[in-house]
């Protein structure tokens, strides 16, 4: 899954299959050397190296050409399988420096961290009370629309 930011005008792309950054100007620097990136006929994304391109393809084929050989899950990037054999392995490379608590994943890091600082950036626009995880503040709403997605 792409992640797609702008900031100050720069178009940055992090794509997590790929373990890059690409930014416009990255792209502009390529051209301006050599005067050759590779295109995606799909979304017109830009890549500097022609094998990025291929691995970036399979998110939009949904093709995953690589599986999990404990539980048979299939992924479209070396990358994501190697986050997801992480929890047969239990390995836990990202700690808290608050705590020690350990993660598989720097994200999974990175929301227990606001648990430290009280960061709370997900707000309700209804009651305009604060959450530190985006699926709380989602939970938190049906409590306004009365909606109940389990049933007994």
């Amino acid at each position: 899954m792409e992640t797609y930011i702008k900031t100050n005008e720069t178009h940055l792309m992090s794509d997590p299959c790929l373990g890059t950054v690409v930014t416009d100007k990255n792209v502009e620097d390529v051209n301006e050397k050599n005067n050759k990136y590779f295109t995606c006929n799909v979304c017109s994304q830009k890549f500097y190296d022609k094998r990025l391109l291929g691995k970036h393809y399979h998110t939009h084929t949904k093709e995953k050409p690589y599986s999990c050989d404990v539980s048979h899950k299939e992924f479209s990037c070396t990358n994501s399988l190697d986050v997801h054999f992480r929890i047969h392995t239990n390995e836990k490379p990202f700690s808290c420096d608050v705590c020690g608590k350990g993660f598989s994943q720097r994200g999974s890091l990175a929301k227990h961290y606001r648990i430290h600082t009280n960061e709370k950036p997900f707000s309700c626009d209804v009651c305009h009370t604060d959450f530190s995880q985006k699926t709380h503040l989602n939970v938190h709403l049906r409590t306004h629309t009365n909606e109940k997605p389990f049933s007994c």
